[in-house]
This record gives C-alpha cells, structure tokens and sequence, in this order.
C-alpha cells in the first residue's frame, strides 16, 4: 500500500504562536502515525517561488493523511495556526516503483 504525504509551503507571521500549534499538532500525528521527512529547513529554490517554511510529513497510507487532517484533534491545532500563517498544502499519494 503507498504511503500519504502532506507538503506544505508556509508563511510564518508569528513564530511563538506557530510553536503553540507545533506542539498542538503532535497530538493528531502521533495518532495517525506521522513521521517528519522534512520540517522547515533551509531551501535552495531553483524554480518559481515557494513560501519560506516547507513540511513533508509522510503517513502509513493516504487514508490515514487524509484522516489526520480531518480529525478534530488536527483541526484544533490548525486554528491555532491559522491567524499567524498562511501557504498551500497538498496531501498525496506516495509512489511505489
């Protein structure tokens, strides 16, 4: 079965209300089995614009992506997030070759 994804590309406004939705956050992806590939490094953008933070969270499935990101527990992390930055997130289907 090919894993889920979610990558993100934000926009920190408020980086001490952003930590408050980080540690929010870990509730939902401990229950769905999220595992950070990448979570705000420095980025070298080669192509197009991209916003400064970039998150690639794997999951176990794209079912269990797809239901984190709907669950209540994530859903009151990202209202915690919302006011202090803003992006594009996709969820996605990993490939398997």
């Amino acid at each position: 079965m090919p894993k889920g994804y979610w990558i993100a590309h934000v926009d920190v406004r408020d980086p001490d209300v952003y930590e408050t939705y980080r540690q929010a956050n870990a509730v939902a992806f401990n229950k769905f089995g999220a595992r950070f590939l990448v979570r705000g490094a420095a980025q070298d953008v080669r192509e197009g614009t991209l916003n400064p933070r970039t998150v690639i969270i794997e999951f176990p499935s794209l079912e269990a992506a797809q239901a984190c990101y709907d669950s209540p527990e994530y859903q009151a992390a990202k209202a915690l997030r919302d006011p202090v930055s803003s992006g594009n997130m996709c969820i996605i289907e990993g490939y398997e070759g």
